[in-house]
């Protein structure tokens, strides 16, 4: 009782969230034993977040006190790397049911986890739905998804023997759940979304090919599945803020380039060199439905050095440039959402 009692405090700090740009505020952060409660106070983030270096307006939406509140509690110590079955992905499974709850995120099935059938350990993904506005258009559904899980306890390096997946994949898993935030209290969305957060994906894509599968059996409508992964730090010396994998397979970039008003998505040669298109959960997704299914991402193989490693830790990441992402994406999904006609295709 008392660790439900904990993580619902924890999810209430990143719930009911304002779509207004924020001027100086003073609010309570804190939760699970390690992150403990205190006072901070967020400045005015217009500065930070209103504008790209072509002069393209962003929306303030998200800010870094938001990202490090569940940065800090999914890649903590606590959630033991968030291994597929382990005690800590359980944890973390009932932080993101929590923050579902608080932002008007129905769970798709009849509960919010979705039970993995392919493989023998107790797994499950965690799946919400928001149904769209649009009479028509609500039938229709896009998938925002993430994976949750990471590799959990490792070798040890200097003592330390948790892998703490901060940016692989909490960060993605955040920026998922900041999107839930926004959508889910701003209800504007035409098309229905549904919010998927992965575990297995460490495994070989087992979550997300499972949830693929079944939602494929139910003849779902899917326009395009958008996934989020490494996104914890800023790419290096790029004229973008970040890459889709399969670049060249369709409009995406295109099209949310043109959202965005900047040249917000750029190609990573080295991203079609180690096809990192068939290596995210998006892959799933394009092989049962065959619909634009792609991921966006940060990590461009200079500017991260701790993948799979115990250094994969929530200090090093960047919440600013996160909160940064998040701003500039959430128009873009908005808009890919709500557009009269499936614009996104395939080459």
């Amino acid at each position: 009782m008392k660790k439900i009692i904990r993580i619902a405090l924890l999810a209430l700090l990143v719930g009911c969230g304002s779509t207004q740009t924020m001027g100086t505020q003073t609010g309570v952060v804190g939760g699970p034993e390690g992150v403990k409660g205190k006072i901070v106070e967020s400045t005015d983030n217009t500065k930070a977040y209103g504008s790209s270096d072509n002069g393209a307006t962003t929306a303030v939406f998200s800010d870094k006190a938001k990202i490090g509140v569940i940065m800090d509690y999914l890649a903590s110590d606590e959630l033991q790397g968030r291994e597929t079955g382990s005690e800590g992905i359980e944890k973390a499974a009932d932080f993101i049911e929590a923050v579902f709850k608080n932002n008007n995120i129905n769970p798709y099935f009849i509960t919010y986890k979705d039970t993995l059938t392919n493989m023998d350990t107790n797994a499950y993904n965690i799946v919400g739905v928001l149904e769209g506005t649009d009479p028509v258009l609500k039938n229709e559904f896009v998938v925002i998804g993430a994976h949750y899980d990471h590799i959990g306890l490792i070798a040890p390096e200097n003592g330390d023997t948790i892998a703490n997946g901060a940016n692989d994949n909490a960060s993605g898993t955040t920026t998922v759940l900041e999107f839930a935030r926004y959508f889910g209290n701003k209800n504007n969305n035409k098309r229905s979304l549904i919010f998927a957060l992965f575990s297995a994906e460490e495994k070989g894509l087992l979550g997300s090919a499972h949830l693929a599968k079944r939602l494929k059996s139910k003849n779902l409508d899917l326009y395009t599945m958008l996934n989020f992964e490494m996104v914890g730090v800023p790419l290096v010396e790029k004229d973008y803020y970040v890459y889709v994998t399969g670049y060249e397979m369709s409009n995406l970039a295109a099209i949310s380039n043109g959202y965005a008003g900047e040249k917000l998505v750029g190609f990573l040669p080295t991203a079609k060199e180690y096809n990192l298109f068939q290596r995210s959960d998006n892959y799933p997704f394009d092989t049962e439905f065959s619909v634009p299914s792609q991921t966006y991402c940060t990590f461009d193989f200079t500017n991260f050095d701790f993948y799979h490693k115990v250094g994969d830790e929530p200090e090093i990441m960047d919440y600013e440039h996160m909160a940064n992402f998040v701003n500039k994406m959430y128009p873009v999904l908005e808009k890919i959402i709500n557009a009269p006609i499936k614009e996104i295709k395939y080459n």
